[in-house]
């Protein structure tokens, strides 16, 4: 069995034609013949009644999804194969850092490599570092330090450090008094919204969590769009709100009983000769630019490559 008679197979099925098959493929009507009889002969079974019209057997109609199958693999294993010829690059980010981190670095990275395909895979920390330990990513954009142990041997690039304050809308914030505390905060809101940003919650987020009457779990889309109808109050990472913040949407608090949170997260790779693909380092170098845009860089291991180099 090979591509050639499959793709006959399907062509025939399409036009319910051997001559138009034969004309569409540009073969011949006897080669087009020859490569059926082959597969039948193969497989064991007649795979279409000959006659005025061509039509499938039953077990030409049980074949055709599985040898369609087959052609469609086929034809994504040379697509996969053109792309790595042009160049291709995958990365793995968590959800809530594609935005705010990715999106102005990937369009300076295309302007430079227009013909590289590039693959940003989002999710949960547990989904990178499996992405990364899969060799599905090569470089991973998640919280640190990592104590997943599915994978430990990765190296931070660049470790970032974000604020997360507490927010709430507008129309909350103007009903707190001067000095308030985070019980007057909980008497205003009907929930506390819950992110799960951090491996390890914070002793702080927990009690949040603890001395509400009730809280909700939700995706940051869902989560943003809550409190910002005054129906919640929770902690968000500052990239996650910024715009709502400068925008008048949502309001930080800052109750003196609640200490400050942050979130740090890292670029990482599983060996340092993944820069060795002047591509990738390129691409994590302008990503590593968005990073000092968003929050305060702790350690930049590529600046420190940079300077060997030079």
């Amino acid at each position: 069995m090979d591509l050639d008679q499959l793709r006959t197979f399907d062509r025939i099925v399409r036009d319910q034609s051997f001559t138009k098959a034969a004309a569409y493929l540009h073969i011949t009507q006897a080669t087009a013949s020859m490569r059926i009889r082959a597969l039948e002969q193969l497989l064991g079974v007649t795979l279409f009644q000959r006659g005025r019209t061509v039509t499938l057997t039953d077990q030409g109609m049980t074949f055709l999804p599985f040898a369609r199958r087959i052609i469609g693999t086929a034809q994504e294993g040379r697509e996969a194969l053109r792309r790595v010829e042009r160049g291709r690059i995958a990365i793995a980010s968590l959800r809530s850092l594609v935005s705010p981190l990715i999106t102005e670095a990937l369009l300076r990275f295309q302007q430079k490599y227009p013909s590289v395909d590039v693959v940003v895979h989002e999710g949960r920390q547990a989904q990178i570092a499996a992405m990364l330990h899969e060799r599905d990513a090569e470089m991973g954009i998640l919280c640190w330090p990592n104590i997943d142990p599915l994978i430990v041997d990765l190296v931070p690039l660049v470790i970032m450090r974000e604020r997360v304050p507490l927010v709430v809308a507008p129309e909350i914030a103007a009903r707190l008094p001067a000095q308030f505390s985070i019980e007057d905060v909980l008497a205003l809101v009907p929930r506390v919204i819950s992110l799960r940003w951090w491996q390890a919650e914070p002793e702080t987020a927990a009690a949040l969590v603890r001395l509400a009457k009730t809280s909700v779990e939700l995706p940051t889309g869902p989560a943003r769009r809550l409190a910002i109808k005054g129906e919640g109050v929770g902690f968000f990472v500052s990239s996650a709100v910024a715009d709502d913040i400068e925008a008048g949407r949502l309001v930080e608090i800052a109750p003196p009983d609640f200490e400050p949170l942050h979130r740090d997260t890292a670029m990482v790779v599983r060996s340092l000769a993944a820069l060795d693909r002047d591509m990738l380092a390129d691409f994590i170098a302008e990503i590593a630019l968005e990073c000092a845009k968003v929050g305060v860089i702790l350690d930049n291991r590529l600046a420190t490559l940079s300077n060997k180099v030079a």
